[in-house]
Parts: C-alpha cells; structure tokens; sequence
C-alpha cells in the first residue's frame, strides 16, 4: 500500500525567481515575485514522488491581517485542477522520484504585499498532512500586458522601475538646477518599509481587511502612499516646513536621498522625520512607488500655481513700493514646485485618461478629507477636464492657472494687469537612460496664448463655476471679474504688465552667487512719441520656497525721464552686507519695481525672481570599481563665502556603493577656501550607480555634487 506524501522540504529558488521577475535588486535570499508572471517553487518529499492519480495537492495563499476568499486575500487552488475557480495557477513542471517543480502565478490584478503559502496534500489512503511552506512578496507589474501598470517601453520600464538614482530639477525657470537623488528603492530593508507603511496608513487603522483587498488597484495605493508620505493626517514619513529654523531637525534642502529618511521613519516606530519641503516628499514617494512596482518618475513646475479657492485665479497684492504682501486667501505661485507622475491605467475614467498621472505627495489641500493629490489624469489636466477623479481640478491651478495682481493703497484696491502666463513653466524630469533634462510641459498644456490653451481654461474655468466649488476667504475686496468671451466662445485676449506706452525690465548684470553683491539693471522703454515722466519704487525682499515673501531688506526710488522712443538702464546694487541676513534657506530674492507716470494714476509692475547660485562639489573616484574590492573617492569642496563658516558637515551617499550615509564632520571652512577629503567603501552592487555628496554649515546648507560610477561585477 502506498505511503502518504509527506514534505521533507521546499525550495522557493529565491535567486532563479528573482532575476526572472527584475527583484534581484531587492535581494536574492526572499521570494519576490511580480503578479502575472510565473514564478517556480520544488517541494522535496521523504518517501516517494508525487502520484498525479493518487495525490491531491492544494496550494492556500493568504494576505493581510483577516484573509478571506470573497475580498480576494485568500486563494485556494489546486495543480492542473480548475473546479476551484482561483485566479491562481498552478502547473506541474517537473515531477521527479521525490521532488516536484511547480510553476505559480498570481493574477494581474492580485493586491500587492506580504503572501503566506500553505499546502494541504490528500493521498489516497493516506492521512491529509498541511505544512507552511513559507513567505513571499508579490508587488505590480510593468513588464505584465494585463496588469494596470503595465509600461511598453523597456527604456522606460529601466528608467522609471529600475533606476536608484537621478535628478530633481530646482532653481527657476531662467535657470534650472539639477538636484542629484538617490531614490535607493532597492537598498536593504526599503521592500519592508514601504509595506509598513501601507500598514500605518489611516485606511488600515480603520478597516484592515478592507484596506488588504485593495490593494491591487494601482489608482488606491497611490492615494494611500500619497497621504502616507506627509504626516499631517498620520505618522506620516515626513513633517513638512516652509518657515525659517530647523534647529530641531534637518533642513529640506540637507538631503541627498531617500534611504535615510525612511529609514529614520522605520526606526523610530513612525516617527515623522524633520523635515520635508515639496522636492523631499516627491522623492521619498518615488522611491516606494518604485519599489512596489508603478512606473514613478519626479516632475517640476516652475512658476507653480497654489490656488487656495479653486477659482483657477491667482491673487496677489502689493503695496506702493512694490513689495508682495500676506493675504488670507494664501493665494501664491511658488518659485518652483515638485509632484510625481505615475504611470498607470483609469479604470475608474475613460479609456484615453490611462497614461500618466499627477500625484503630491506635499501637504497643500485636502482631498476627501486627508492631505493628498491624485492621481489626476495628466491628459485631463491639458483638455481642462477638470471634473475628472482626483483633483483634477486642483492641478490644472498649479499649470495653467490665471495671475491678477492688485494694488492695495490708502485702504483700496486698484487692479494692475492680469497674466494668462506667468503659471506653469518648462516642466522638467530626467530623461530616459541619460542625464539631461526633459521638457514635458505640452504634456500639461497647449502652447500659451494659443486658442486651444484659452479654450481648455475657459472649459475648466465653467466646470469649477457649474460645480459650485469656489470657497472665499479674501481679505481685500476687490470686483470679480468674468472672464471675457466672444460671442464664438474664444477668449478676448487680455493685455499683459502694464500700459502700452512704458516697458520695464530687469536683467541681472552678471550671474548672482551666494557671498557676492548682486548687480542688475532696470530697463525702461518708452514706446510712444512723447516724453514720459517716470518714478519708480525698487524694493528687494526674500522669499520662502512657496513664495511666502519676508520683510523688505532694500530700497530705491529712481526717477526717470524718457525722450520719445528712448530706452534707458537704471544700475542697482544689492551689496552681501545688505541681503546676508535676510536671506531664506531656499536663497530666492524678489526684486521689484512699481512705477507711475507723474501727473497720471496709471501704474506699473515688474519683479524678478533671484536664485542665488552655489558652487559645485567635485568627485572624483581614483581607480576601478568593482563589487568587493576596496574603492577611494576623493570629494573636493569649498567654502564661497568671504568669512569663514563653521559647523560644516560633508554627508556622501550611494546605493550599491554605501551601506549607509556618511557624515564627515569637517569644522571651520576659511573665506574662498577649497578642502578635499577621500573616503573609503567596497561596492556590493555592479552596473551604474551614483555616488551623491552635500555640504552644510552654519551660513549654508545644500552645496552639492555628484559622479556617476560604472561597477564592474567581482570575480
């Protein structure tokens, strides 16, 4: 009589799987597996093989705290059986005289996350005998036709899956800085915490078993990582900060990566850590997007519209010296700003709304009641689909919205000029398998002041008006004004800064460093055949990151006489000693002009926004690097300043090429002085990587470099 089938052992072929499913960056001794895609286990048995006609062997896999058949976290399924109706499959690949290899798949549409796999045999005569055969992870994916996130393009599946570092574009839209990242979405640990944080999230705490089933839809888990990655409905990753001092943690513009901050998060229990501004937060969400398996990459907007009452009008106010003032409708256009896009199919929306999709992960407005944004249609975003599923509307206000500027003086308001494109400029990500920059903005919009762009304003504009979704909390009262329309529906054009007859401009003499005079030139041009009297208030004041203005530091008054058709230059100069210390830690000067005409009440607005440039760190990497053997980076930095800085800290970075940050303590930096120090580190990861450094002090804090490192595998 033949003997039970009894389980001595089982092989999951963590390392064959792995490579197969594009995870053996993650690890090679646990199964992680992408859904849709097969991946092969062994089971070892103590007496004899595996029976077709004798032995029944039935597969359990189970996910989340309360597995259930009926919600889709618990599945039994059955080798080369279909009368159980699972998604899951199970194929015999090899049966051998004690050992049989078995192909899996979970569906395509399976929720992501931590797997237990079970086994239950029924021999013939035999007792029936379960056994827990062990743990795995099935996350999205890209490479799959029939999952939601599938990607076609395997440049792009590389990019935007698979590559651990890259670029966030800063500065402003006259001068884009590249910001190294290093995204680590494969280092140690980073699979575990990307699934606590699932774990933590609002909608787990609340319903559990709900939150587990759920999670297959792409479109949920990036609501959820959204809201996850600000702390202000949750423990959070992050605490987000836009004034000044962070005595109490690290300042925004501190970080190299992602890795650390996760990290601390994990290791404090949850801990929001301090702090993040929008770059942050974006790149903290790519990183566990990627991670989970949705093609993520990290857009930004220069110019960005933030419109608190969802008119798609930006309202600012300034007084008769030109500075920007407070308001309560917190209405602002931020020098710059950073989301994420998400590649992923809309279900839940018509078929041509799939593709890319906006998320933000910043803590700006509520959606449904919690801090996230997203994801919205890109495509819907451009066609003023403003109604579409999730803050649609919302986003096409940081791209696309409207400016009006106001004069508020002896208790009124006098309109100055409307802008239809001051909003949403050279909209900027990394490029695929290279480092320089892609301009993505006709993604968003048409070309400004065309007819299609004033058409996709005007729809959403009615869209937002039919819905009723306007709030009010103006602090000045000031006319609303309809936007005007033909009698055919196009928009009147609307005249841009000022009066038709005086021009002004600023333009920067030279490149403006941090630790130098500032020196720039005001402009006028009298367009008319006539004289023109001018006077015009200059003022100077800085700017936090989301353009939150800080008190004025410099003043001018210029008078200026203009002959028929004559341009003439006004020479300024903002001296170190003056700006020093005011600046904000994001280094932004607004400088501004309000002229009048004498005699006249016609007035006039120019400004320039200044990005303060720092000098780059250099690295360079003194030999060959190969995985195991020891590698000597050498990092050359210096200190711009004409006074010497203190509390200087040097952090370098890198996955694949560091285990973990490092933080040299460097001390006191002379004035104009350069100082290079070299380190040490054995590469663990071949294939190209990038090493990430950053220099603080008391006076500064993100002077930055990097260098990419190609690693040849060890021998």
């Amino acid at each position: 009589m033949a003997q039970g089938l009894e389980v001595s052992f089982s092989d999951f072929q963590c390392y064959q799987n792995n490579v197969l499913h594009h995870t053996e960056e993650i690890s090679f001794q646990r199964l992680i597996v992408r859904r849709g895609q097969a991946f092969s286990i062994t089971l070892y048995f103590k007496s004899r093989g595996f029976l077709l006609d004798m032995d029944k062997i039935i597969f359990i896999t189970e996910t989340g705290p309360k597995p259930d058949l009926s919600m889709g976290t618990r599945a039994v399924f059955s080798i080369e059986e279909r009368n159980f109706k699972s998604p899951w499959i199970a194929l015999i690949k090899s049966n051998g005289t004690n050992f049989l290899e078995i192909s899996l798949c979970a569906p395509p549409m399976a929720a992501i996350g931590q797997y237990f796999l079970k086994v239950h045999i029924d021999s013939f005569e035999g007792p029936v005998s379960a056994y827990h055969l062990g743990e795995f992870i099935v996350l999205f994916n890209p490479w799959c036709p029939a999952d939601e996130v599938y990607l076609e393009s395997e440049p792009q599946r590389q990019e935007y899956i698979m590559n651990d570092h890259g670029f966030i574009y800063q500065g402003n839209k006259n001068w884009i800085r590249p910001c190294p990242w290093n995204y680590g979405q494969f280092e140690e640990n980073i699979i575990d915490i990307c699934l606590t944080l699932l774990d933590k999230s609002l909608n787990f705490q609340v319903d559990p078993a709900m939150d587990c089933a759920l999670r297959g839809s792409s479109v949920y888990i990036s609501r959820v990582v959204s809201a996850m990655i600000n702390s202000n409905d949750d423990n959070g990753v992050l605490n987000g900060k836009w004034s000044e001092g962070y005595y109490d943690g690290i300042s925004p513009s501190e970080w190299n990566g992602s890795v650390a901050i996760l990290k601390q998060w994990y290791a404090t229990g949850g801990t929001p850590v301090k702090y993040g501004q929008c770059w942050v937060f974006a790149a903290v969400m790519c990183t566990v997007m990627r991670c989970l398996g949705i093609p993520t990459r990290v857009i930004t907007n220069f110019d960005s519209g933030h419109d608190t009452d969802g008119n798609l009008i930006i309202d600012a106010y300034y007084d008769h010296t030109g500075r920007i003032l407070e308001n309560e409708k917190k209405d602002s256009v931020w020098n710059f700003h950073v989301w994420n896009e998400c590649w992923m199919a809309r279900k839940d929306l018509p078929s041509k709304y799939g593709g890319w999709q906006l998320l933000d992960a910043t803590p700006q407005e509520t959606s449904n009641g919690v801090y996230c944004c997203g994801p919205a249609s890109v495509t819907a975003i451009k066609e003023g689909e403003v109604e579409l599923n999730y803050d649609t509307a919302f986003a096409f206000s940081m791209v696309n919205a409207d400016c009006m500027s106001w004069l508020v003086y002896g208790g009124k308001v006098q309109k100055l000029h409307r802008e239809t494109d001051l909003v949403g400029n050279s909209l900027s990500t990394k490029s695929i398998q290279s480092d320089e920059r892609e301009d993505v903005t006709e993604n968003y919009k048409y070309e400004e002041g065309s007819p299609l762009e004033r058409e996709a304003f005007l729809k959403a504009l009615q869209k937002v008006q039919s819905k009723g979704l306007l709030k009010s909390h103006r602090r000045y009262s000031q006319p609303v004004e309809p936007f005007p329309v033909t009698e055919e529906g196009n928009p009147h054009p609307i005249s841009l800064r000022g009066p038709k007859d005086v021009s002004l401009k600023f333009n920067l003499v030279e490149p403006a460093y941090l630790g130098l005079d500032i020196n720039f030139v005001l402009q006028s041009f009298n367009l008319v055949l006539s004289f023109k009297d001018l006077k015009v208030n200059l003022s100077a004041q800085s700017l936090l990151h989301d353009g939150s203005p800080l008190p004025v530091f410099w003043q001018d008054t210029a008078f200026i006489t203009l002959r028929p058709s004559e341009a003439k230059m006004y020479p300024c100069t903002i001296r170190y000693s003056q700006y020093s210390q005011f600046l904000s830690p994001d280094k932004l000067i607004r400088i501004s002009a309000l002229g009048e005409e004498m005699n006249s009440s016609e007035k006039f607005l120019v400004d320039k926004i200044i990005t303060l440039e720092l000098p780059s760190i250099v690295i360079n990497v003194l030999g060959e690097a190969i995985v195991g053997q020891m590698l000597a980076i050498q990092v050359i930095f210096e200190n711009p300043l004409l006074e010497a800085v203190g509390d200087c800290v040097l952090t370098v970075e890198g996955s694949g090429l560091f285990k973990k940050q490092l933080n040299i303590i460097i001390g006191i930096l002379k004035p104009q002085s350069k100082a290079s120090v070299t380190v040490k580190t054995v590469p663990f990861k071949s294939g190209e990587r990038q090493i990430q450094a950053n220099l603080k002090s008391d006076k500064f804090k993100d002077i930055k470099g990097y260098r990419n490192v190609n690693v040849a595998p060890g021998f």
